[in-house]
């Protein structure tokens, strides 16, 4: 599942079993054999058994999966940006706004009695919070802990390894309103979205220096101000366990208990089929198979900014070559890849052409232009071009004595279908002369030792849960110092900068989008990575469990989340 909850995030495929390398075709598979695309869900389609939360009956347990153990839970620290931490965070961590099925932004009365912008120049965003919402060590919600926030994110401080600084660094000041429940944010130069700053929330208490941003929250959740709070970690069982917090001051949870339990893709789908856990992801052919039919379950789907791309490490080895990325881009067929993942399912596997909107956003256009375009001739001449020889079909190229071969790194809870694509991409490189060796590492260090220290040639992964724009600022930034944000693949230019920035600090809706539209042409002339498909979104949920399953481009409120009477 992995959902966010407007944080921007990486997420490993690890969340289901999927199907065989053969059927390959260069058209769209359905379940009956046909050829002919199936459409994905139109945009804002949500899938979660929508109920008044006071209809539900009070009390019960929902057991989760995640797909790996969570080890730092400062969603803002390099580190914690999976979405295994932010679903946990978004339990017992003030979320300011509750995004709606279409991406749609609304305060969260619990903390929020009002947020506007207040004056246009310069930009000033007035914050009147709930002074009923406290932290667990008795402190009030209110400016230091905003100020907080900016100064790790927004002043440059390296010492503050962050995820990503983005709307951060536009903000020049945090100041008092009129009385300690307001707060006033003042931009040097606007930001279309604000809203998903400071969310979610984190106390100053236990972020205002560097050793506690870092390492604070390392296996531990020092402070929370949520509907939840953390009853248990346990690392020998791997398990985390939310209760109801008394201290809460809004409305009741209806659940008694919320686990999250780390477990690898088959062993997810077998526990919800032996009724261990209350959901499992059934987006793969063979998931869905066994799912589709199974007892006291449901197939919810929805539609959701959800992606899945190869990235490419321009910072070392071959790929620091521009034509070499490109041959990679021309080499791979992407239509084969997302026909496997289509297959055999009741929804469409739409091909991206867009690293910024997906397929059924406003604003969509499919940039991807001949790098998209699958042609191993061009490939082939590309390499040519960068110096590297031919040396027999089926044999790796050469260039200086070097053999032309990549390390594509994916991560031991990697599902079977991510398997089959990184196996897929390996013979389709192999084609043109570029060896792939597949190297599998442990689930907890494929981040930290891997994707954020930029030890990777290939990598296969997600983003998820995009659906403010200016937060792919980070994925695509120039990189600083020691500081790659979750640009991994550290691949940019001064250009692609300039146009993200200017989109994030245009207001017009249209014309920002056209400035998003030129930074993704410019993303896939960097080769920056290999844009594969609009991943679907099927989740099998526990008859009876309602408010969850895919919320669209929204929020999952877990505080509603509750069993049918």
């Amino acid at each position: 599942m992995n959902r966010l909850r407007g944080v921007r995030v990486w997420t490993a495929l690890g969340t289901a079993a999927a199907l065989l390398l053969a059927g390959c075709t260069s058209s769209t598979a359905r379940p009956g054999g046909s050829a002919r695309p199936l459409p994905a869900p139109s945009y804002g389609t949500e899938g979660i058994d929508r109920q008044p939360p006071g209809s539900l009956r009070q009390g019960g347990t929902m057991t989760l999966a995640t797909s790996q153990w969570v080890t730092q839970y400062n969603v803002n620290q390099a580190a914690g940006s999976i979405g295994e931490a932010s679903e946990i965070d978004s339990l017992v961590e003030p979320e300011l706004f509750h995004r709606d099925a279409k991406g749609v932004p609304h305060p969260n009365p619990d903390y929020l009695l009002s947020a506007s912008v207040t004056t246009a120049s310069p930009q000033t965003v007035t914050y009147r919070l709930n002074p009923r919402a406290r932290w667990s060590d008795g402190k009030p919600l209110g400016v230091a802990d905003f100020e907080a926030q900016w100064r790790a994110l927004g002043r440059g401080d390296d010492r503050y390894l962050v995820a990503d600084p983005s709307g951060y660094d536009q903000i020049s000041q945090v100041r008092p309103g009129h009385d300690a429940s307001e707060v006033q944010v003042v931009f040097r130069s606007p930001y279309a979205d604000w809203q998903r700053l400071f969310g979610p929330l984190f106390p100053a208490s236990a972020t205002s220096t560097p050793e506690q941003f870092n390492n604070g929250w390392r296996a531990r959740i020092p402070v929370t101000a949520g509907p939840f709070k953390i009853a248990s970690m346990d690392p020998t069982t791997q398990s985390v366990t939310a209760v109801p917090d008394p201290a809460w001051w809004g409305t009741r949870p209806r659940l008694d208990k919320v686990v999250f339990r780390a477990l690898l893709p088959a062993a997810a789908l077998q526990a919800y089929l032996n009724g261990e856990i209350d959901a499992v992801n059934a987006a793969t052919a063979e998931a869905y198979q066994q799912l589709k039919s199974a007892r006291d379950s449901t197939v919810r789907i929805g539609s959701a900014w959800d992606e899945v791309h190869v990235s490419l490490n321009g910072a070392g080895g071959p790929l620091q070559d521009i034509d070499v990325r490109h041959a990679v881009q021309r080499a791979v067929d992407r239509q084969a890849l997302a026909n496997v993942a289509a297959e055999r399912l009741p929804i469409g596997v739409p091909l991206l052409g867009n690293h910024i909107f997906m397929t059924n956003q406003p604003g969509y256009a499919d940039n991807s232009g001949e790098l998209g375009t699958y042609d191993p001739k061009a490939a082939e001449r590309l390499l040519d071009r960068a110096g590297w020889k031919p040396t027999g079909a089926g044999e790796p190229r050469v260039k200086a004595g070097k053999s032309l071969k990549l390390r594509f790194v994916i991560a031991e809870s990697t599902n079977r279908l991510g398997l089959d694509l990184a196996q897929l991409l390996q013979q389709m490189l192999a084609q043109v002369g570029i060896a792939v060796e597949i190297q599998k590492v442990p689930a907890d260090d494929y981040g930290p030792k891997y994707l954020d220290v930029g030890n990777f040639d290939l990598a296969i992964f997600r983003f998820t849960d995009m659906t403010y724009p200016s937060q792919l600022q980070a994925v695509y930034r120039l990189p600083r110092g020691a500081q790659s944000f979750l640009n991994y693949g550290r691949i940019s230019d001064a250009t692609l900068d300039g146009l993200l920035k200017e989109a994030s600090a245009t207001l017009d809706p249209q014309r920002a989008a056209q400035l998003y539209n030129q930074a993704d042409r410019e993303i896939w002339q960097l080769g920056h990575d290999v844009e594969l498909y609009q991943r679907p979104e099927m989740i099998a949920v526990r008859k009876g469990l309602a408010n969850f399953g895919v919320p669209g481009l929204g929020d999952i409120d877990f505080a509603a989340v509750g069993w049918r009477k």
